[in-house]
């Protein structure tokens, strides 16, 4: 089986430096799926307290924790979670072999 989710250096540097100015108490951050946008699904990230998350999927890297939404598992199994910087944007990416296709601006995906 592939592994849920990879998180390469860039995301778990900008991570910790969300993390670094989070509200107290807010410890990881929580990574979602939600049906929205014109392809039918995008990516949720929120701030969390890793007390409040039980039954999730955790992954533990370079001092971080990164939970998983019970939902989104099927949907994430063997992407990768990357941060990006061009010239226009700044911004977390998930690079998902499951998605079947995504709308023109990359906002949204399908499964």
């Amino acid at each position: 089986m592939n592994k849920l989710l990879s998180i390469t250096e860039n995301a778990t540097v900008q991570i910790k430096k969300i993390l670094s100015s989070a509200p107290v108490g807010v410890d990881s951050v929580l990574v979602g799926i939600e049906k929205s946008g014109c392809s039918g699904y995008s990516y949720k990230l929120d701030l969390a307290k890793s007390s409040d998350l039980i039954n999730y999927e955790v992954i533990n890297q370079d001092g971080i924790q990164l939970f998983i939404d019970p939902k989104a598992t099927m949907f994430l199994l063997g992407s990768t979670m990357d941060y990006r910087t061009d010239k226009l944007s700044s911004r977390f990416i998930f690079d998902n072999p499951n998605e079947k296709s995504t709308c023109g601006c990359g906002e949204s995906f399908n499964i």
